[in-house]
């Protein structure tokens, strides 16, 4: 049986790097389940089959929370850059940059954890692409 979150031979990777991509792929599929969700309760007139739906939408923001979590756990880079957006005021767009500032600042020259458990990065990137729209 295949798997699509293995860009890879599964056989080649390293165990903990399975356990990521089997933990990416849940964190997609529970963002997936909660637009289903939101679309759902967008249209529904019903209010006992909106309460059920919120209910059940929340604990698959719960599931994306402890997903999100765990991955971050093993991410120190993801981590410290997630802590410079999340739960901050002000814009986004420029708390992510000035983050993502701080932790390549911290580390050097950014492989201090950005990549996923086995990879290394050398040239300073975080593995995650730019925001600002450069080299589209």
């Amino acid at each position: 049986m295949g798997f699509d979150q293995y860009h890879e031979p599964p056989e080649e990777l390293p165990a903990e790097t399975r356990t990521f991509a089997r933990l990416a792929t849940s964190l997609i599929e529970e963002a997936e389940a909660i637009s289903w969700y939101q679309q759902r309760l967008a249209v529904e007139p019903d209010a006992a089959a909106r309460a059920i739906m919120e209910d059940a939408q929340g604990e698959e923001f719960k599931h994306f929370s402890m997903d999100l979590e765990y991955l971050l756990r093993r991410m120190p880079d993801w981590r410290g850059i997630a802590k410079g957006i999340l739960f901050q005021e002000g814009d986004i767009v420029e708390r992510g940059e000035a983050a993502e500032a701080e932790v390549l600042e911290e580390n050097g020259d950014g492989d201090g954890g950005a990549g996923p458990p086995g990879a290394a990065s050398s040239d300073g990137s975080l593995g995650i692409g730019g925001l600002k729209g450069e080299g589209l």
